[in-house]
């Protein structure tokens, strides 16, 4: 019987390869028990692949144990086939149902993935009658009759060679199944639309480019959810391929929307528009997807869940990057999008077939929406943080009033445009074309200097994110030519009603004369005006930090010269104060080529110079450095045909470990430089301590000129400048002299420069100041005149360029009673042109305090006439050198131009150094109208001036 067996096997498989017919081995049956509600057959399906379009299955082993074989013929020529055998082991008779769904997210795939289809043509049973199909949109379902005790082998016809899931269902449980996931599909559906509305009506209301955004992408979640719910397909009645279209299009609409949303919301385009043209690239390559989801939907599917990966992972970084940058918007968004990140793992697991649960899909996509509508809640608080502005309109009306009469520059930012507005005055400061500032606010950082553009963004974000405060911001703007000029921004935040900052308007600054002015005084207070070199502050500065680094290094051995000129002030009086600085200025460039970088030289004092020497350690080699000097101090000097031989005097303080503080030091080689000076000259002399008792008059004149003032010695004689158009004294000049206990009246030149080296000249000028003042006052009580009586007092560079000197004028003027303009300020041109945009505004506030000012000694110095008409100065005093007659009897052919560019700036002349009545009547044909000197009257004391002045008024008189 068994051999028969085998022999009709053999037969039979011999003619269904002649027949075409690939016979299939006999299947296990699945036992089905009646109170199972459901039986997952997944791994109990045989799958076979046939080359024609019959099959031939043998049937799982019936109760009577014998193996049958049938044959089925594919209905629509297909060649894939399933078969599975179930076997009711109970005595009752009952149905099932075979479900295979048409779509599957777990095991789907992330590349190529699977999107559904209708799988199963037909289902075969090897006895009884044919299943009958029932009626769904998202599986096929097959009602099967299990008979007590029976085998069945079914045989299912398959489209593709795909199948991921087919179940066998009790009925009823499966219906129960059904209605469960229909609410819930239902209720995440109208969550998702309602949210979607939502946002679409808060997109109306707020303009703001985040809110259409979200918007997008809700509804890009309400259309990708009821896609997999089956939604659309019952609403539009598609197809299975339909569906697979609209899945991917739904994932790439999804991926695309949430590139939207991170740009919009981030503003990402704000500084750099290079992520505006990668958010548009990837745009772009999503929207060809749609085009690729009617080719091949797989492909448009596989592609979109990987930008699905990259936008949540690159989008982490980017909101934690900008969130430690203080990017508010970033720190709000980041428990979302953490959130989403874990949807996307979730996704990615389940996709892959990590997570094989059947309720994965429909949690992930009720996930998706909680998403959305946090990210509906965060855009929310920007929508709905503040209230209504009340009174803007008017406002503005008033303050582009006051901004008009300011005659400030226009500086307007449109946050939700990202478009700056600037006055035409802005480019045409910078040359450059109208327009060219009119932008985004990035466009401002190609003309902002670069150290500038990292705190003028950061002022901007800070702005907008605070919502709130006054943004006060200096930087450079690069004309066209290249250099830069100093801007000043005054701005504050406009807030609309729904809290969020809809521009930053305010006015910008021209400040680049304030910052020049302020970087020079930065400069001037430690460096001398006229050379460019170190002064005493700071030259004691770097000789301490020698100092302390020769106590640590025994190798450095630091020496410290002072160089004294001999005899310049006989220099200066006979070439002019403008030669001598000019003088000073080509020494010091002489003695600075001899020095090597370590090296420091100073200008101490007017005609003093300092020098820190550290490239030369030797004594010998020390002094030989010093005679180098004195010789290249000795070179001549060529100045209008004429050669200038000046000599100096030099000290040296050679290092000593045991040596006190530094300023000691420079006062040892001061001693040896006073040493030498008082020998002669033209020499060099090393400090020795027996110099130290000597005293030199220096010294005792500096220690006795602190106790003058106290003790009284300071006195003040006043010279007469008298009108030339009557010969009547005009006023006087206040000229202070020192009553020496020993050495008699010494004259201003022998102590003026002393008490300005030692910082007493500005107690003196107070002094001064105070006392002709109150003399002054006592004159024109006593003798009234038509025109006010006045004096002049001189101001030192100290005084000029301290704030104290306005405090201590008003404090004067208070007390003196003093008519207006007749107590007169006198300063020289290198005096205002030490410092000329601070000298301005000075001099601006000392004419608001009812003071005259003069200029003294004019034509001497480095004045410019640029400056010189923004000094309000209404007298100038013509030094002496253009008044006296030449050796052929003339006079300077500059004294007339002199006379007339006064008259052309509104100011008075005096004319100082004239001798003779010949020297007055050419002098007030010339048009001059004061003059001083000898012949008209001597300094004298203050009562000997009250009596020339009633003598003066008595002659006028009887005239």
């Amino acid at each position: 019987m068994r051999d028969l067996r085998a022999a009709l096997a053999a037969l039979v498989l011999v003619g269904c390869a002649l027949l075409g017919v690939v016979p299939a081995h006999a299947v296990q049956a699945v036992s089905v028990r009646p109170d199972v509600p459901a039986i997952d057959l997944t791994d109990a399906v045989e799958r076979q692949q046939t080359d024609g379009d019959r099959v031939q299955v043998s049937t799982a082993p019936g109760p009577d144990g014998i193996v049958r074989r049938v044959e089925v013929r594919s209905r629509e020529g297909g060649s894939n086939w399933a078969v599975l055998a179930l076997a009711n082991t109970s005595d009752e008779q009952f149905d099932r149902l075979i479900v295979v769904p048409h779509y599957q997210m777990v095991g789907s795939g992330l590349l190529w993935p699977d999107l559904g289809l209708s799988r199963v043509v037909t289902v075969t049973p090897s006895v009884g009658d044919r299943p009958d199909r029932q009626d769904s949109a998202t599986a096929d379902i097959f009602r099967v009759t299990l008979d007590p005790g029976a085998v069945v082998t079914y045989v299912i016809e398959l489209r593709t060679d795909r199948l991921p899931q087919i179940y066998l269902w009790e009925p009823e449980a499966y219906k129960d199944k059904i209605n469960s996931f229909t609410l819930y599909h239902g209720m995440v559906i109208g969550i998702a639309g309602l949210l979607a509305l939502f946002l679409t009506i808060l997109f109306v209301v707020k303009g703001s480019v985040m809110f259409p955004a979200a918007a997008a992408l809700a509804w890009a979640v309400l259309v990708y959810i009821g896609v997999d719910f089956g939604f659309w397909g019952k609403v539009f009645d598609m197809s299975a391929g339909a569906e697979r279209v609209w899945r991917a299009c739904g994932e790439a609409i999804l991926a695309a929307t949430l590139v939207v949303f991170l740009f919009a919301y981030l503003n990402l385009s704000r500084w750099h528009v290079r992520y505006a043209h990668v958010t548009i690239g990837w745009l772009a390559v999503l929207a060809a997807l749609i085009a690729v989801a009617l080719w091949d939907p797989a492909i448009a599917s596989g592609v979109a869940r990987l930008s699905l990966l990259m936008v949540a992972t690159l989008g982490l970084g980017l909101v934690l990057y900008l969130s430690t940058h203080g990017f508010d918007r970033a720190v709000l968004l980041i428990p979302t999008w953490l959130l989403l990140v874990v949807w996307v793992l979730a996704a990615g697991m389940t996709v892959s077939g990590a997570v094989t649960n059947d309720i994965v899909g429909p949690a992930l996509l009720g996930g998706l929406v909680l998403i959305v509508m946090l990210i509906g809640f965060t855009v929310m608080q920007h929508a709905f943080a503040g209230g209504v502005t009340q009174g803007i309109v008017s406002d503005v009306e008033r303050r582009a009033l006051a901004l008009t009469g300011a005659g400030d520059l226009i500086w307007d930012w449109d946050v939700a445009t990202d478009k700056v507005y600037t006055s035409p005055e802005t480019e045409q400061a910078l040359g450059l074309k109208r327009g060219t500032l009119d932008g985004p606010a990035a466009q401002w950082l190609e003309v902002l200097h670069q150290l500038d553009r990292d705190r003028f963004r950061a002022a901007l974000d800070s702005a907008v994110e605070q919502r709130r405060g006054r943004l006060v911001q200096d930087f450079r703007l690069r004309t066209s030519d290249g250099h830069y000029l100093w801007f000043t921004l005054k701005a504050r935040p406009v807030v609309g009603s729904d809290g969020e900052v809809v521009r930053l308007v305010g006015t910008l600054t021209d400040v680049t004369e304030f910052k020049t002015a302020e970087e020079r005084l930065l400069h001037d207070a430690v460096h001398d005006n006229l050379t460019g070199l170190p002064n005493r502050q700071l030259f004691l500065d770097r000789l301490q930090g020698v100092f302390a680094f020769a106590k640590a290094d025994p190798a450095i051995r630091p020496t410290v010269m002072v160089i004294d000129l001999d005899r310049f002030k006989q220099v200066n009086d006979s070439v002019g104060m403008a030669v001598g600085d000019s003088i000073l200025l080509t020494l010091a460039r002489r003695l600075g080529r001899l020095l090597k970088p370590q090296d420091t030289l100073a200008r101490l004092a007017g005609d003093q110079f300092g020098l820190i020497l550290l490239s030369e350690r030797e004594s010998g080699r020390v002094i030989g450095f010093a005679e180098t000097m004195r010789k290249t101090i000795n070179a001549p000097i060529t100045f209008n045909d004429r050669e200038i031989i000046l000599t100096a005097s030099i000290g040296l303080a050679l290092y000593d470990a045991q040596a006190p503080r530094p300023d000691e030091v420079l006062k040892d080689a001061e001693l040896a430089m006073y040493h030498g000076k008082r020998i002669g000259g033209d020499r060099i002399d090393i400090y020795k301590p027996a110099m130290r008792a000597r005293k030199t008059d220096r010294l005792t004149l500096e220690s006795e000129l602190r106790r003058a003032l106290e003790r009284e010695e300071i006195t003040l004689l006043y010279q007469p400048i008298v009108r030339l158009e009557d010969r009547s004294v005009a006023g006087f000049e206040a000229l202070a002299r020192w009553d020496h206990p020993k050495m008699g009246r010494l004259s201003p030149s022998e102590f003026i420069s002393i008490a300005e080296e030692i910082g007493l000249i500005v107690d003196l000028g107070l002094f001064a100041l105070e006392r002709t003042a109150r003399q002054l006052a006592i004159w024109q009580r006593a003798v009234p005149t038509r025109v006010p009586l006045f004096a002049s007092v001189n101001v030192s560079s100290r005084q000029l360029l301290r704030h104290d000197l306005i405090h201590d004028l008003r404090t004067v003027m208070a007390r003196s009673g003093l008519m207006r303009g007749s107590l007169k300020l006198e300063m020289t041109e290198s005096l205002v042109m030490e410092n000329p945009e601070l000298a301005a505004q000075i001099l601006h506030r000392i004419k608001e305090l009812g003071a005259g000012l003069a200029l003294d000694d004019f034509g001497t110095g480095h004045s410019s006439l640029a400056y010189l008409q923004r000094f309000p100065f209404d007298t100038i005093k013509i030094d002496k050198s253009f008044v006296r007659t030449t050796a052929k009897g003339t006079r300077p052919v500059l004294l007339r131009s002199i006379i007339g560019l006064a008259h052309d700036l509104g100011m008075e002349v005096v004319a100082e150094g004239a001798e003779t009545d010949s020297d007055a009547v050419e002098l007030y044909q010339l048009g001059c109208e004061y003059v001083q000197g000898y012949v008209f009257g001597e300094p004298m004391p203050a009562e000997a001036a009250r009596e020339l002045l009633i003598g003066d008024r008595l002659a006028l008189a009887r005239g």
